[in-house]
């Protein structure tokens, strides 16, 4: 009888654990490739915490599309780097359970808890007398932030936008074939019919 209790007990623990961890997730947006619904989720949480709309700067960590960055920083790196930042997502969205959010269900996975409960949650990361922790909290937000910053709607705010910027050419640029192209002849400087420096 014990047995079959403890089997009972167990299962419904791992059923629990399945639903906590792979239900309830809305669907990827457009254009993600690595990263699964469930972690781009946490991603996308954690970016509306950390750049909350109305914040210091307009745009949200979700209208700078954090998350997408984020599937495009890890799809560039290698296998054993794409592991360890995948486990980061898990361990900041289920440490809940260890390390609750203040509040009433605060053991919900990170990104089903309220704005107010997810910002004091990583500012307890962020604050933490553990080292592991504050140091997990500091690779998450290097992350978001790398891709917030590269926001085009951002660096508008912020009056950084990408600007042109015409460089003049002078003779000695003519020694040198152009970027991007083979370099033909000698590089010796001959004249063009209105005196102009031209390459033979």
């Amino acid at each position: 009888m014990l047995a079959v209790l403890a089997w009972l007990a167990a299962s419904g623990i791992a059923v629990l654990a399945l639903v906590r961890v792979f239900s309830g997730h809305p669907p990827a947006p457009p254009g993600a490739r690595t990263l699964t619904r469930r972690e781009l989720e946490t991603v996308r949480a954690a970016g509306l915490a950390i750049y909350p709309r109305g914040g210091a700067i307009e745009p949200s960590g979700e209208d700078a599309g954090v998350a997408l960055h984020a599937d495009r920083f890890v799809r560039a790196q290698a296998p054993q780097t794409q592991l360890l930042v995948r486990l980061l997502f898990f361990a900041i969205e289920h440490a809940t359970l260890v390390f609750p959010a203040p509040g009433p269900r605060g053991r919900r996975r990170f990104s089903s808890l309220t704005a107010e409960q997810q910002i004091a949650y990583l500012d307890a990361w962020r604050t933490s007398a553990s080292f592991a922790r504050r140091l997990l909290f500091t690779s998450l937000r290097a992350i978001l932030t790398m891709g917030y910053f590269a926001d085009e709607k951002v660096l508008g705010a912020l009056g950084l936008s990408a600007q042109t910027i015409e460089a003049p050419r002078i003779e000695a640029d003519l020694l040198w074939p152009a970027i991007g192209t083979a370099a033909t002849g000698t590089g010796a400087l001959g004249s063009n019919s209105d005196g102009t420096a031209a390459r033979s």
